[in-house]
């Protein structure tokens, strides 16, 4: 007569056995004395320990592994009030200035100090001759346009030698940049450009969602320019 195989007697599966254990809760109630003889190993060392014991750890495990998940919503929580903290104040900002040709200027200063960004530049067209001579308002090329035009969402990565990246006041240190298309209803009118020396401030797998509320917010407001002025 053959031996039964390792994971079963007669027939009876291990799979048997859990099931019945798990839909049989009195079993353990009846047989006691079985839990205390029950030793397995302890994954902190090879001594040995018992069920109950085991399945303290296995509970301080998990207590642990919820605790940590706390702290780092917690953490998380903390870091998006702060983000709330600083935008509010740069809407603020812009809400109270009152000549619209400040709006630039205020914008990119609010944005440095607020974010400790390093570098920003924001370029509009389309505002007519009477702001010709603004630093915001200087030609920019068809291809930015073109590129404004294509994004759906902010772009974020290394600085590939960017036409915008010459915006700059020190264009050779900007390693990484974040370009916030500036829009009208459907119209596009204008950049608004970050710059990092740290390579991996705007990387392509960050999210955006921050950063499009920025462009809403510029957009909203420096909309002021183009409505004051002929196109």
């Amino acid at each position: 007569m053959s031996n039964p195989p390792a994971s079963g007697v007669q027939g009876i599966t291990e799979s048997d056995i859990a099931n019945y254990l798990a839909n049989t809760p009195g079993f353990f109630e009846r047989h006691a004395d079985l839990l205390a003889s029950v030793h397995l190993t302890s994954p902190h060392g090879q001594r040995a320990v018992s069920l109950q014991e085991r399945q303290m750890e296995m509970l301080r495990e998990r207590i642990k592994g919820l605790e940590m998940k706390i702290v780092e919503m917690i953490r998380h929580g903390q870091e998006n009030l702060a983000i709330a903290d600083r935008l509010h104040r740069f809407t603020r900002s812009i809400l109270l200035t009152g000549d619209a040709t400040e709006l630039p200027a205020r914008m990119l200063e609010s944005l440095r100090h607020e974010f400790l960004i390093p570098q920003a530049a924001i370029r509009l067209w389309g505002l007519g001759e009477a702001l010709a001579g603004e630093p915001w308002a200087q030609p920019a090329s068809e291809d930015v346009r073109s590129f404004t035009a294509s994004l759906s969402v902010p772009y974020c990565g290394v600085n590939a030698g960017f036409e915008a990246s010459r915006w700059f006041d020190e264009p050779a240190t900007v390693m990484s940049l974040a370009m916030i298309p500036l829009r009208q209803g459907d119209t596009n009118f204008g950049l608004l450009v970050l710059g990092s020396p740290d390579p991996t401030r705007y990387s392509a797998e960050m999210g955006t969602d921050f950063l499009q509320r920025v462009g809403e917010v510029a957009s909203a407001a420096l909309s002021r320019l183009r409505l004051a002025q002929p196109a």
